[in-house]
């Protein structure tokens, strides 16, 4: 089975979390946090950073590492590298999604979450709660 290594963005401001929707594919329309596969040269930090640049057109700031998650798909192994982070600059523009928005903890059960998004969001869970 392939596996596929990604880093993913938790952009908090205060008591919110920012979260986007995918358009198309086998998640069209579920919710995940922003991100995208790491390349060769890069580390987990320098590939989100790029990432979030690409997708959303924001600079972020690394704050610190929350959670690694190993997820078997169907068609694939996912690791994800999670990491919280803060919007330091850019406009928002959404160059690969079809939403986003800012929600509360409390908000986080009431989405349709990628499935190995959602142990990313028991993992914020335990700890913001």
């Amino acid at each position: 089975m392939k596996t596929i290594e990604v880093a993913a963005a938790i952009i908090k401001k205060e008591n919110k979390i920012f979260i986007t929707r995918r358009e198309g594919g086998d998640f069209h329309n579920m919710w995940e946090f922003p991100g995208g596969k790491i390349e060769a040269s890069e580390t987990r930090e320098e590939a989100l950073i790029r990432e979030i640049k690409e997708e959303l057109e924001l600079d972020i700031k690394v704050k610190e590492f929350l959670t690694t998650i190993d997820y078997d798909y169907s068609s694939f192994h996912l690791i994800m590298h999670c990491f919280i982070c803060e919007v330091i600059g850019g406009e928002l523009n959404l160059n690969v999604h079809n939403s986003a928005k800012w929600i509360s903890l409390e908000e986080v059960d009431k989405e349709v979450w990628v499935p190995a998004d959602v142990l990313v969001v028991e993992e914020l869970k335990k700890k913001f709660r």
